[in-house]
């Protein structure tokens, strides 16, 4: 199954390059039907994790997906 990946970290403290990359991913997947989105925020104090989160509670952002899985290791 085809699975893209977003890696947060080189743009973890600059809030409008976080929002355009998860634009720009969401994006990429839909045009391409492909199923499985993993964003990796890292490790740290959590900030990014709960504005991934933020992000994907949007509405017009929740209708492209169907669930989300969090990684119990890093969750």
């Amino acid at each position: 199954m085809a699975k893209h990946k977003l890696d947060l970290h080189d743009i973890f403290n600059k809030g409008d390059q976080i929002d355009r990359a998860l634009d720009e991913a969401m994006a990429f997947c839909v045009d391409r039907r492909i199923p499985i989105l993993e964003i990796i925020p890292g490790k740290g104090s959590g900030q990014l994790k709960k504005k991934v989160i933020r992000y994907l509670q949007q509405p017009a952002v929740k209708k492209l997906y169907h669930r989300i899985d969090k990684d119990s290791d890093n969750f």
